[in-house]
């Protein structure tokens, strides 16, 4: 008999931004986030976007956690063994696991949820071309038997990138792969409330009773004890800046993941309320373009895009005139970490001339052809770049179709390889996150697969000179072949860097303990 008991349970409940719901409890502690963006996948190992991935830290749990310094740590794990060369890792997970259906976590749930999440993260393709066996030998452990020792291992289940490695029920993991899950069960912190879910409006989690925080340790990044003082989390979307500047202001809400910058000066003078640093590594900003339709196909139009920007005016355009808040010349590695370097730099930091632009983009063989550029009115930090490249775009001679859209419309039609008059698009601004774009394990958009990341940039030379850099034996062979991939990256164009910006958040000033990095929502309180 199968050891699981599944639990149903479901509650209705009305919710209002200026009236906090007195229906759920006067006395109920509810904390009230402002996310960057409508949430518009639930599933984190389907899609990228950071809400999704923001929302899977809420609701799922994985085997190990990223801290501070952005090492793996255990976290549902509670011991791993090392044996054979770093050839056969056993991983044992922490006693009393639950998923939110009450059913227990157990390791044949964490190896097909492992395989789901590794049929669809870069990172995760990468562990399992060297898996040659990934088996459940007990309730509590789990086996990966390697062709080769891959000492990242615990890197690639515990990163907190782009697609987490989620842990869900082998029931849900082993559902159709080819479709987003809609339904909802992890072991993490909080439930998701399918029932409040109000699109454009709401998003609600409630407190996981039986969730079990680890033992001993500091809380920070996503490792770490993972200690709840709400009962229920409330994300608000409320796409209007200023709305939610006089919200946050009145305590009608009480976090602002992403404030715009042109609020942050009344912000910081704003009375029971401060502005903190989320991320030190910051957002690092690029033109994701398309490589397999438009103008953009062709690499000498790409590079010659590169030529047109100005990466200065973007970040001020994004962040002010404060240079504290921005830093140009940057290239495809976060700036003043290991990896960094000037490498090609000379296309971004050269004075743009309009003129050279327009020779350039005429002797690549563009004629005029639109270029799409997809921008999320929704998502202010992204719309206001993405009205500095078009406008400089537009001076270099290229026709700008500039297409306005909502953040979640935006994610779905950057899946379409369909030319743009047929709903497919030509480049779309977009933030990561500095700890995503550190080295090649982590850096999805610097591929030149042709499928690893939308834009399907072909590149045999940028994969080469990855799968060098992973074979790099000591960091000085790492950084040196990080300079010629960066070198090539410049000449390829598998996407266009902007430059980064300050990741700057907003809270009521009484929230204490917001730990630094991805949004998450343990360990802060109130009062």
């Amino acid at each position: 008999m199968d050891r699981r008991q599944f639990i149903a349970a479901a509650s209705a409940i009305a919710s209002g931004l200026v009236a906090p719901r007195l229906a759920a409890g006067a006395d109920q502690r509810v904390l009230r986030f402002v996310p960057h963006a409508d949430l518009a996948v639930v599933d984190p190992h389907w899609n990228n976007a950071y809400v999704t991935r923001n929302h899977g830290y809420l609701c799922y749990d994985t085997l190990f956690g990223q801290d501070a310094a952005l090492r793996p740590q255990p976290q549902m794990v509670e011991g791993v063994s090392v044996e054979d060369d770093g050839k056969r890792w056993t991983l044992t997970l922490r006693a009393g696991l639950k998923f939110h259906d009450g059913t227990p976590v157990l390791a044949r749930d964490c190896v097909a949820s492992l395989k789901r999440w590794a049929a669809r993260d870069d990172f995760g393709k990468s562990l399992f071309q060297v898996t040659d066996e990934l088996s459940a030998t007990s309730d509590r452990v789990l086996v990966f038997r390697l062709k080769r020792p891959y000492p990242m291992l615990p890197l690639a289940l515990g990163k907190t990138g782009l697609m987490m490695a989620a842990i869900m029920p082998e029931r849900l993991a082993t559902a159709d792969a080819t479709k987003p899950l809609t339904e909802v069960v992890g072991s993490g912190p909080y439930r998701y409330k399918a029932d409040e879910r109000v699109a454009g409006d709401r998003v609600v989690y409630e407190r996981f009773a039986d969730y079990q925080p680890r033992s001993g340790g500091t809380a920070e990044g996503t490792a770490g004890p993972k200690v709840t003082h709400f009962d229920r989390i409330e994300w608000r979307v409320l796409p209007d800046a200023s709305t939610t500047s006089a919200a946050l202001q009145t305590g009608e809400v009480h976090w602002w993941e992403l404030p715009s910058a042109d609020m942050l000066p009344l912000l910081r003078r704003g009375r029971g309320v401060k502005v903190d640093t989320l991320d030190p590594l910051g957002y690092m900003a690029s033109l994701r373009i398309n490589h397999a339709q438009g103008p953009t196909a062709n690499a000498a139009v790409r590079r010659a895009l590169v030529r047109a920007l100005a990466q200065k005016d973007i970040v001020m355009g994004m962040m002010g005139t404060d240079p504290s808040l921005w830093k140009d010349g940057v290239g495809y590695f976060t700036p003043d970490t290991p990896l960094a370097n000037d490498a090609g730099l000379d296309a971004v930091t050269a004075p743009v001339d309009e003129a050279a632009a327009k020779r350039l983009l005429s002797a690549a063989g563009y004629g005029g052809e639109p270029f799409a550029l997809i921008v999320p009115q929704d998502v202010q930090i992204n719309a206001s770049a993405s009205a500095v490249v078009a406008d400089q775009l537009k001076k270099a001679g290229v026709t700008v179709d500039y297409v306005t859209t909502d953040w979640s419309t935006l994610l779905q039609r950057r899946a379409r390889k369909e030319p743009a008059g047929q709903g497919g698009w030509g480049g779309y601004v977009v933030l990561n996150s500095g700890g995503d774009l550190l080295n090649p394990f982590v850096h999805a958009a610097l591929r030149g697969n042709a499928i690893a990341l939308n834009g399907w940039c072909d590149s045999p030379a940028i994969e080469a000179l990855r799968e060098e850099w992973f074979a790099a034996p000591r960091a000085e062979d790492q950084a040196a072949v990080a300079r010629r991939l960066q070198q090539q990256a410049f000449q390829d164009v598998p996407y266009i860097p902007l430059g980064q910006v300050a990741q700057l958040t907003a809270l009521r000033s009484d929230l204490s303990g917001m730990i630094k990095g991805v949004p998450v929502f343990w360990n802060i309180r109130r009062g």
